[in-house]
């Protein structure tokens, strides 16, 4: 991977996030719109079933499983063209993944909440790598303890690639917000390693 030097964690304190806004030149949008075996799932939340406000889609080995928000996910088999942007993203990050859940965002509306990448199966100090193609989002972070510490805010360009690590998830919490503007869609993959 980069020197570490010369990537600048875009954290204060208390964990790493990496950011490669140029990461890939290809613009892979409307393969992974057309290819991907979306899906609206169902996500318990205080006790009550509710849409998730975006589509996703999980891909491992045929073991592999992955439970978040109560909802245990069974993985599709990887395809050609997510096995290539795999393999780009370990190349990059120097670590081997065996998951990725894709976030479609169709339009401003759709969302994802405050959250911590912790579940179990992910480990104690879990290595993340987030790619995003399409609109520009706001995604923010948000520290679990330190009200002194503002939210970050930072908008990943199509082709960026974001890793996040160490003591992160741990500290803390991360959200594309929603916005009454008007929104192209935009992909995420978050690839993952799920202990099995």
């Amino acid at each position: 991977m980069d020197n570490p030097s010369e990537v600048k964690n875009i954290l204060p304190c208390d964990g790493k996030v990496l950011y490669f806004p140029d990461f890939l030149k290809e613009d892979y949008l409307e393969q992974l719109i057309q290819q991907v075996e979306w899906q609206s799932t169902t996500i318990k939340m205080f006790g009550k079933e509710i849409l998730e406000p975006r589509l996703t889609a999980w891909y491992a080995g045929l073991t592999v499983k992955y439970t978040y928000s109560n909802s245990t996910r069974t993985p599709t088999p990887w395809t050609p063209l997510l096995l290539e942007l795999k393999k780009k993203v370990e190349e990059k990050s120097g670590h081997k993944f065996n998951g990725l859940l894709l976030n479609y965002y169709r339009d401003g509306s759709d969302y994802m909440g405050w959250h911590s990448d912790n579940e179990k199966e992910l480990g104690l100090e879990p290595i993340i790598a987030s790619l995003s193609f399409g609109e520009e989002r706001n995604f923010q972070f948000k520290h679990k303890e330190r009200n002194d510490l503002q939210v970050i805010t930072i908008q990943p360009k199509t082709g960026s690639l974001i890793i996040m690590k160490g003591s992160t998830q741990a500290n803390w919490k991360h959200r594309i917000s929603k916005t009454s503007k008007m929104m192209g869609p935009r992909v995420n993959l978050t690839f993952r390693f799920i202990s099995v």
